[in-house]
Parts: structure tokens; C-alpha cells; sequence
């Protein structure tokens, strides 16, 4: 992992009885910092302009100006020119489609890689993984290929929620569908539950957010990782 990197990973953009990136607002101002304009990405909504009229409103309150990659003349010197990148959330497939379509995938993460700041939430925060193969989303659309940006080496599985012991639902819980994807990957994946999110610098991973996360290891018992921990899915893989 480049020591360049700086991303916010964050698992959602909404919290229950709070409004939109509320739960986010002390991080997002320590990450961004001396940044004055944020560039958009609201790919995985359909109706994109309502997505930008809502985070443009809510990072102004912040002190941020926003501008939409989707009115930009040409997407990929948008990302080029950005001083921050935020990839917001809705349907992994559709906005993974885009970045291919859009030709974004080896700007953005070269962008990243050499330390411009960058911010997913939800699906965006997914394609800050390896793959998109960890995503909750139906695949209403089919892009070329599941792989995405790469700029972590794990995969997230983004609004984590752990089994409940009362539920009478006959359906597969969240960790029963990781264990199927170990079945037939080895990348462990870190399931974070919403408020949380990871905050990558200078080579480390920290959790952030009060809900902690558990990560996932082929043919392992899951860990619990605490809010503040630093976060590596490879350590003890790589002590054995």
C-alpha cells in the first residue's frame, strides 16, 4: 500500500435519526482539511442532479464547495484537476458501469495513489476494494468487469449487520453470504457496520465511528475490531 494514500471509507452516508453525512461531519473536516472544492461522483444514483443538489447543500454547510463529475465537459480531466474526490453511494453495479464507461478507473486511482484526498461512502467506498464482489447490490446493470479501483487490498462489505438471534427470516444473514464469497476467494474482507468508516494514511488503517467492524478470513472465526483500532486483515494471515 502506497504511504500516499489518504481515503475516508465510510460505510454510510445516512444514519438512522440523524440527516445526510451528519454522523460523518467531524471526520470529514479532519480529512479534507485545508481542501476548498470536492469533486462529486453521484454515478450510482439515477436522477445524478437531485444527488448533487443534496451533497452540494450539505458539504456548503460545511464549508465546501462541491462540483459534479456528471457536468463536467470531459470527466477524466475533471478527476485530474481535483483537489478531493468524493464517490458517493446507491447501486455498486450502475456506479462501477460509469467509471468504466467514463474511462475514470486509472485516473482516480492514480490521483489517490499519489495522495489526493479521496471519500467514498456505500458503493462508493466498495470500489475503493480489489473488486466490487462484496457489494449488497442487485446487478441491474453489468459492467465490463467486477474489478475496481484497488486502492485498499482487501475487500468491505459496506453496512455490515450482524446476524439477530430472534429473527424468524429464512434468508441468508450477511455473514453466511462472506462465507460464500470465501468459499471461493482469499481476500479477506472487513464487513463495517454503519456508522463506521476507515480512514487510510501514511500506510495505516484506522477505525473510525463509533459501531466498530468484524473482519472476515477464509476458514477463520471472525474478529471484532473496536472503534480507533488500526485495522490490518492480513496481520495474522501473515504471522502463520
Amino acid at each position: 500500500m502506497s504511504d500516499n494514500k489518504r481515503l475516508l471509507l465510510i460505510s454510510n452516508s445516512s444514519q438512522y435519526g440523524r440527516g445526510y453525512l451528519d454522523h460523518t461531519e467531524e471526520e470529514l473536516r479532519s480529512f479534507l482539511g485545508g481542501v476548498k472544492r470536492v469533486l462529486f461522483v453521484p454515478y450510482a444514483l439515477k436522477d445524478q442532479d437531485q444527488y448533487e443538489r443534496i451533497a452540494a447543500a450539505r458539504l456548503a454547510q460545511m464549508g465546501y464547495a462541491l462540483e459534479s463529475i456528471h457536468r463536467a465537459p470531459d470527466a477524466r480531466k475533471a478527476a485530474e484537476s481535483a483537489e478531493a474526490i468524493f464517490i458517493g453511494g446507491g447501486n455498486t453495479f450502475r456506479l462501477l458501469k460509469t467509471l468504466y464507461e467514463q474511462r475514470l478507473l486509472d485516473v482516480i486511482r492514480r490521483r489517490a495513489e499519489d495522495g489526493m484526498p479521496y471519500i467514498g461512502s456505500s458503493a462508493g467506498t466498495v470500489v475503493a476494494c480489489p473488486t466490487m464482489k462484496t457489494t449488497n447490490d442487485m446487478p441491474i446493470v453489468e459492467p465490463p468487469s467486477l474489478n475496481a479501483l484497488g486502492l485498499v487490498a482487501f475487500q468491505i462489505n459496506a453496512h455490515y449487520i450482524d446476524p439477530d438471534p430472534n429473527s424468524t427470516h429464512m434468508g441468508e444473514t450477511r455473514e453466511v453470504r462472506l462465507r460464500e464469497f470465501h468459499e471461493e476467494n482469499e481476500t479477506p474482507v472487513v464487513g463495517i457496520r454503519e456508522g463506521s468508516m476507515l480512514r487510510v494514511e501514511k500506510g495505516t488503517t484506522v477505525l473510525k465511528g463509533t459501531t466498530g467492524a468484524k473482519i472476515f478470513r477464509r476458514g477463520e472465526t471472525p474478529i471484532e475490531i473496536p472503534p480507533r483500532a488500526v485495522v490490518d486483515p492480513f496481520a495474522e494471515s501473515r504471522s502463520k
